[in-house]
């Protein structure tokens, strides 16, 4: 009974610590390949293989709804500390070169994802990437502004001269 509430504990912490919460199947897949799935994510999530009872209460305990349907079968749980997006890619990937991995659903940014919207989220580019892009917009509006205001004073020069032309030509 202990060691299942240090277990609920251990399991309402992770909840609590990550970013995104998702969910897998991993039946019939070898040790081998958990440790290979495990090592292609650890630098943004923690893969780990649970209790479906334990991980249900553990959830409710961390505010976490939505999980209870997927949590039925032998299930295992990434949860996300870095980057949903790349932990959501590299469990894409890895179901695609080993069919038995079955991406059950999640939870991210305070709701439930279905497999679907798992693969979605997948789909997206990596932060970085979204950053650069956000960096290269903003310098282009930069670049903008400064021409806009480089040309504000050198046409109010061009005005001054042609009014001063003016004035000559009708003196």
């Amino acid at each position: 009974m202990a060691q299942k509430e240090a277990s609920v504990a251990e399991l309402t912490k992770n909840f609590e610590d990550s970013t995104a919460v998702l969910l897998t199947e991993y039946r019939g897949l070898t040790v081998a390949e958990l440790k290979e799935l495990r090592n292609s994510i650890r630098q943004d999530a923690e893969y780990a293989v649970v209790k479906n009872t334990l991980t249900k209460i553990a959830a409710n305990n961390a505010g976490v709804t939505g999980l209870d349907e997927g949590l039925k079968g032998p299930s295992a749980v990434a949860f996300v500390h870095g980057d949903p997006v790349a932990v959501a890619k590299g469990l894409r990937a890895f179901a695609k070169a080993h069919p038995l991995l079955v991406i059950k659903g999640g939870y991210f940014d305070g709701n439930p994802l279905t497999a679907d919207e798992v693969n979605k989220l997948a789909d997206l580019e990596s932060r970085e990437v979204l950053l650069a892009k956000l960096a290269g917009a903003m310098k282009a509006s930069m670049t903008k502004a400064a021409f806009v205001f480089n040309a504000l004073p050198s046409k109010a020069v061009r005005t001054v001269d042609a009014l001063r032309e003016k004035q000559e030509s009708a003196a």
